[in-house]
């Protein structure tokens, strides 16, 4: 190999790289603290960026549904001057405007209803309890001989010694939701600026990429981007729609067996589901603790309706609706869900379906290629739709 300025660049890159690898492998604690700083600062910026991705796909549909119609007709400015703030402003509201007029009054309901029927439950716990003991003696004696003051006595000692990591862990607290507060706000901030000029910032990424890339390169990953990107927005769209189809399985459920309280469990269900798979968790134990003050057997048998419905949802509607808006097999929704959850939690399921969707569609785009390569037939790797018999009398269908 000659040694000239190309080769001598790629030797120092090399020697470079390999230095810094075993330093961080050696120091790997000093790694993850400096990681950790580093993705701290950038992570308003990062949750606006996803936020900016997520409100993007309510507001391009805004866009194409009220102004491609006044496009058409020859209509310039001064409405499309207006097109981007006014679809920004009316996505913003739609999306947290809607969510807290519908979610915060329904679980205002629920803690109003808790609350109204909590002297009744208690009371009708007091009264089986004291079934309880007239029909089993024994464990009233067993409860007469807890020395409960000892008891009481072992709480104060707890709570005083406890009071001081209290008091810290509740200005912790505060502290966090400030600073949380703080963050999202930041971060709602950073996305509207990110709307407002989506274009301009394309273009000046693609701009920077052809610059310091190779232009097969940058073809290349401009291409991932955009399967990404409609991958991802696909993904978002299909979620929503299996959100409302749970919610509305819930509803109709609910009503036909004559379950208290069919619409405000299902709108609960409806927008926890947005999380993936294990989101309707949520809203099914705030339905089971809705139901459960005013009847308990009620209660138990909602958690038996939730049980099947989630099974049918799981494995039937959730693969299928959200896999064909990403294009990807429900084999594959399912094993994405699972590994995502297991590695990086409700995050892990967010991304993991619609990435693996992407490295779906790329490895499959590149497997189509190899074989067109080395000229294989479709059929030494298409499944045959009959399959002939041994003996070869006769076509098996």
């Amino acid at each position: 190999m000659d040694l000239n300025r190309e080769n001598m660049k790629k030797i120092a890159l090399i020697a470079g790289g390999t230095a810094v690898l075993y330093w961080a492998l050696n120091n790997f604690a000093d790694v993850q603290h400096i990681f950790a700083s580093a993705v701290g600062l950038i992570f308003p910026f990062l949750l606006g960026l996803g936020i900016a991705f997520v409100l993007n796909v309510p507001m391009r549909g805004l866009e194409r549904l009220l102004f491609r119609p006044w496009k058409r007709l020859g209509g310039r400015v001064p409405l499309a001057r207006m097109k981007r703030p006014f679809c920004l402003i009316l996505t913003i509201v739609l999306v947290f405007g809607l969510g807290g007029l519908v979610v915060i009054p329904q679980l205002g309901s629920v803690v109003l209803t808790l609350r109204d029927a909590a002297p009744a439950f208690f009371a009708q716990i007091q009264s089986w309890s004291g079934e309880l003991l007239e029909k089993y003696p024994q464990v009233g004696e067993y409860i007469r001989r807890i020395d409960w003051q000892e008891i009481a006595a072992q709480i104060v000692q707890f709570l005083k010694a406890g009071a001081g990591s209290m008091l810290n862990s509740t200005v912790g607290v505060i502290s966090s939701v400030f600073s949380g507060a703080t963050t999202a706000f930041l971060a709602l901030i950073f996305a509207c600026y990110v709307l407002a000029q989506k274009e301009k910032l394309g273009a000046q990424c693609r701009k920077l990429l052809y610059a310091h890339a190779k232009t097969e390169h940058a073809d290349s990953l401009l291409r991932i981007c955009a399967l990404a990107n409609r991958t991802f927005g696909n993904f978002i769209t299909g979620q929503c729609v299996e959100a409302v189809i749970l919610g509305c399985m819930f509803f109709i459920a609910m009503t036909v067996f004559r379950f208290p309280y069919a619409l405000t469990i299902s709108v609960i269900v409806t927008f926890t589901a947005l999380i993936p798979v294990f989101g309707a968790f949520i809203g099914a134990i705030l339905g089971a603790l809705l139901i459960l003050v005013n009847d308990p057997m009620r209660a138990l048998w909602f958690v038996v309706l939730f049980l099947v419905i989630q099974q049918i949802e799981g494995n039937l509607i959730y693969p299928r609706v959200v896999g064909s808006s990403v294009g990807l097999p429900g084999i594959w929704v399912l094993v994405a869900v699972t590994i995502g959850g297991s590695a990086f939690g409700i995050v892990g399921m967010l991304i993991m379906v619609p990435m693996g969707s992407v490295i779906y569609s790329v490895v499959r785009e590149y497997t189509r290629k190899k074989l067109e390569e080395k000229g294989v037939p479709r059929e030494k790797y298409q499944p045959a739709l009959k399959e002939q018999p041994e003996d070869g009398k006769g076509e098996v269908s």
